[in-house]
């Protein structure tokens, strides 16, 4: 009988420890989104991807981050100045549009995360998909993607 108990206590044991590692393997999806034109909040975005990035490979977990793009996010998404739209390019963005894509294109290239752009923002203002940043996928709606991924078991994610 005494075994018999040592081998149920072992079998709960081994369950009770597998069950939050299939728990984190399941959080490790997160959908980021940006929506706003501000050049400092935008960084503190990339800067936190990337430490989720270090989080999960800490972890040993595969992570799925994904960054979605939307209205005055498009900013982020081209060198084009977008003169005369409302969402041209100031100084602040001028000045750092550089270091931003150098950070953007690490995150997609290096770190595998999947940057989105919504096409009804771009289709608006009729920028030519050819001036978006390469491995930037265009999606019919951003707000709809992220619903989408959400409803997928998607953290969402918005930095303030």
């Amino acid at each position: 009988m005494k075994k018999h108990n040592f081998i149920a206590i072992g079998i709960m044991l081994l369950a009770l420890f597998a069950l939050p590692l299939k728990a984190a393997d399941e959080g490790a999806k997160v959908v980021y989104h940006v929506d706003f034109n501000d050049v400092t909040r935008y960084s503190a975005t990339l800067t936190s991807i990337n430490n989720i990035m270090n989080a999960y490979e800490n972890e040993l977990m595969e992570a799925d981050v994904h960054l979605v793009l939307v209205g005055h996010g498009l900013r982020f998404a081209t060198d084009d100045g977008l003169k005369g739209t409302p969402y041209e390019h100031d100084a602040a963005m001028l000045e750092r549009r550089d270091e931003l894509k150098g950070r953007l294109d690490a995150l997609m290239n290096s770190r595998g995360v999947k940057v989105k752009l919504c096409d009804h923002t771009r289709n608006e203002i009729n920028l030519d998909p050819a001036k978006i940043y390469d491995g930037i996928e265009l999606v019919g709606s951003g707000v709809f993607d992220i619903a989408i991924l959400q409803s997928q078991g998607y953290a969402y994610l918005k930095i303030q």
